[in-house]
C-alpha cells in the first residue's frame, strides 16, 4: 500500500531514505568528490529573494509553457536519471506520472526500462543519450528512438568523469549473481517494503540498460555500457552538429555551464540547452547551476531554449530560475525520492508540490503567467551570478 501524501520534497527525502537501502540512497545523495558543488546547487538557490506585490493579484495563474515544440503544464521536466533501484516500475512509473502531470519526461541511456516501454507511458518522452560508440552505432540507437515514437534527444555532455567522493562511493555490481546476492543481502533484508515491491513484481532489480543494446540480443550490463562510452573519444562541436543535422529534430545539449560554449551550442543548430554540472556529479568546485543561468540566458536566450538543471527542491527555486532566464527546469533527486516513496502516485506527489509551490509564488509576485516573470521579481545578492567564459570566469558580474 503506497504512503500517505507528503507535503514536501524534503519529506519525500526522509522516507526514501526509511526505504531503501544504504548503497541504494547513497547513491542518490552523492555527489563528486567532497560534494562542494552538490550542496552550492542546493544553497544558491536560498541565497535569492523575491520582491513580491502587495495588491493587483491575479485569479487564475497559467503555468504551462512550450520547450522542445512540446506545449507541457507547468515548467518541469523530469531529468534522466540511468542505474536506477529504487522501484520495480522505475522509469516505467515515472513516464506515466508526468503524462498524468502534463509534462516531458527525459530516459537515460544507461535506464532499466527500454525506450519502447517509456515512450508508450508517456508519448512525450525525450531519450538522452551519450557520445559512446561508433556513428554507425549512434544512428542506429536514434533510428530506434525515432521508431518508438520518441519526440526530442538530450545529448549530455556534462560528465567527464565522476570522481571518488569522499563519503565513499556505493558499489555497483557487475551483475545480479550469488555473489551479489550474498553481499547486499543484508541490506535488502533489512528494508523489507522495498525488497517486498520487487518479490511482488517478480524480478529484482537488473543492472543491464537495454537501450545501449541492440533489440533482439541481450542487453549490455551497466560496466559493458560504461565502458564503451569511456573508450569513446570525446565529441568535437563538428560531430555535435552533425548528431544534431542526423537526428533532424529538437536536440537539447545538456551540461553548459559557460557563455562561449552556450554560443557554439548555438552554432550546432541545438534546439535547447541545459544549464546543468550534473547534479554535482562531474567536476568537484563547479558553481551552482543558477549562479551561471543569468550570463547564458542574457548571451544566448534569444536565439536558443534555455532550461535549468540542478538543485531545485521547491516550486520557489522553479520561479526563481525563470525569472532568471529559464525556460523551464528539470529534476532529477526530488523525482526519485517520490518514486522511492510511494512508486507512481510519490512522484506525482513531488510534481503536484512544485506546481503548487509555482503556483504561490506566482500569486505572491502579482503574476498571472510564468511567461510573465523577469528579473525584477527577484532579489539578488551582489556578487551571486559567475559569469563563466566570458573573460573573468572566477569574478562575479
Amino acid at each position: 500500500m503506497a504512503d500517505p501524501w507528503f507535503e514536501t520534497v524534503a519529506e519525500a527525502q526522509r522516507r526514501a531514505e526509511r526505504r531503501l537501502p544504504k548503497s541504494v540512497y547513497g547513491a542518490l545523495i552523492a555527489g563528486s568528490e567532497s560534494g562542494v558543488t552538490l550542496r552550492d546547487n542546493i544553497a544558491a538557490f536560498g541565497e535569492l529573494g523575491f520582491a513580491p506585490h502587495l495588491v493587483g493579484q491575479t485569479a487564475d495563474r497559467d503555468l504551462s509553457t512550450t520547450v522542445m515544440g512540446q506545449r507541457i503544464g507547468l515548467p518541469v521536466i523530469i531529468s534522466p536519471v540511468g542505474a536506477q533501484a529504487i522501484h520495480p516500475d522505475g522509469e516505467v512509473a515515472v513516464a506515466r506520472a508526468a503524462a498524468a502531470r502534463d509534462t516531458l519526461v527525459g530516459l537515460s541511456s544507461f535506464a532499466g526500462k527500454s525506450v519502447e516501454e517509456v515512450a508508450a507511458a508517456n508519448p512525450r518522452t525525450l531519450l538522452q543519450i551519450y557520445w559512446s560508440g561508433s556513428k554507425d552505432q549512434l544512428i542506429q540507437r536514434m533510428e530506434r528512438a525515432r521508431a518508438a515514437g520518441v519526440v526530442g534527444l538530450i545529448v549530455t555532455l556534462d560528465w567527464s568523469f565522476s570522481h571518488g567522493r569522499d563519503w565513499g562511493s556505493p558499489a555497483i555490481p557487475e551483475r545480479i549473481d550469488l555473489r551479489a546476492l550474498i553481499r547486499y543481502g543484508p541490506q535488502a533484508l533489512t528494508h523489507p517494503r522495498w525488497l517486498a515491491r520487487f518479490v511482488r513484481s517478480g524480478r529484482i532489480p537488473d543492472l543491464t540498460v537495454p537501450n545501449m543494446g541492440v533489440p533482439g540480443q541481450p542487453a549490455p550490463t551497466f560496466f559493458e555500457a560504461y565502458g564503451e562510452w569511456m573508450q569513446t573519444p570525446p565529441p568535437t562541436w563538428d560531430d555535435l552538429r552533425w548528431l544534431v543535422e542526423e537526428w533532424g529534430g529538437p536536440v537539447m545539449l545538456k551540461g553548459v555551464m559557460r557563455v562561449d560554449d552556450a554560443r557554439r551550442a548555438v552554432d550546432t543548430g541545438a534546439t535547447a540547452l541545459s544549464v546543468s554540472n550534473h547534479g554535482g556529479n562531474n567536476l568537484d568546485t563547479t558553481p551552482a547551476s543558477i549562479r551561471a543561468l543569468t550570463g547564458i540566458a542574457d548571451a544566448v536566450g534569444d536565439q536558443i531554449e534555455v532550461v535549468l538543471d540542478g538543485g531545485i527542491r521547491r516550486g520557489s527555486d522553479v520561479v526563481k530560475a525563470l525569472a532568471l532566464g529559464a525556460r523551464a527546469v528539470m529534476i532529477g533527486r526530488a523525482y526519485l525520492w517520490g518514486l522511492a516513496s510511494a512508486g507512481q502516485p510519490g512522484v506525482e506527489n513531488v510534481l503536484d508540490i512544485l506546481s503548487g509551490g509555482i503556483d504561490s509564488a506566482l500569486r505572491g509576485l502579482g503574476h498571472g503567467s510564468v511567461r510573465e516573470l523577469t528579473r525584477a521579481d527577484v532579489v539578488m545578492p551582489p556578487g551571486f551570478t559567475r559569469k563563466l567564459g566570458a573573460g573573468r570566469n572566477s569574478l562575479p558580474q
